[in-house]
C-alpha cells in the first residue's frame, strides 16, 4: 500500500469537506464559516508543509478571511445608517445580534438585530415608518452581507484547491 498517498488523498478529502461545510455555514450567522474555512487551510498547511507558493496562497487567503468578517458590519451597519439610524441603533442592533446568537441559535441574532434596532429608532424618532425603513434597509444590508462572504469564501477554496491540485 502506499501510504503517504492514501494519507494525502484522506487529508484533502477531510481539509475540503471542511471548507465546505464552512462555505455552507456561511448561509447562518452564528457560524464563522471564513474561519474554518481559514482553519481547515491553516491545517492543510502544517501537515503537507508550507512552500513559497503555499506561504503566498495562505496570506491571501488571511486577508480575505480578515476583510470578509470585517465586511458584515460595515455592509449591514452602511445600509442601515443610509436610511437614517443612529449609531446607537446600531450599536443595539450589534448588541442584539450578539445575545440573540447565544439566546436563539441560528436565526436569533438576526431576529434581536433587527427588533433593537427598530425600537432604539422608533423611541429616537417617533415615527414606525422611519424606523421600519431603517430596520428593512438593515435587513437588505444582511443579504448583501451573505452574498459578499459567500463570494470570499469561494474564493479561498479556490485558492486552496490551486494550492492542494497545482503548486
Amino acid at each position: 500500500m502506499d501510504w503517504p498517498a492514501i494519507g494525502n488523498a484522506s487529508l484533502n478529502i477531510l481539509v475540503g469537506l471542511t471548507m465546505l461545510v464552512g462555505w455552507l455555514g456561511l448561509l447562518i450567522v452564528i457560524i464563522p464559516g471564513l474561519t474554518i474555512i481559514w482553519s481547515a487551510g491553516l491545517v492543510y498547511g502544517l501537515v503537507s508543509g508550507f512552500d513559497t507558493g503555499g506561504w503566498i496562497i495562505f496570506a491571501v487567503m488571511t486577508v480575505l478571511m480578515i476583510v470578509g468578517n470585517l465586511i458584515d458590519n460595515v455592509l449591514i451597519g452602511a445600509s442601515a445608517k443610509q436610511k437614517g439610524a443612529s449609531w446607537w441603533a446600531i450599536g443595539a442592533a450589534l448588541i442584539g445580534a450578539i445575545i440573540g446568537s447565544i439566546v436563539l441559535p441560528p436565526i436569533g441574532g438576526l431576529v434581536f438585530a433587527m427588533v433593537a434596532l427598530f425600537l432604539v429608532e422608533y423611541f429616537r424618532i417617533r415615527d414606525w415608518r422611519k424606523a421600519l425603513d431603517s430596520t428593512s434597509s438593515m435587513a437588505l444590508g444582511c443579504g448583501w452581507a451573505v452574498v459578499a462572504r459567500l463570494a470570499i469564501g469561494a474564493m479561498m477554496i479556490g485558492l486552496w484547491l490551486l494550492w492542494a491540485f497545482v503548486f
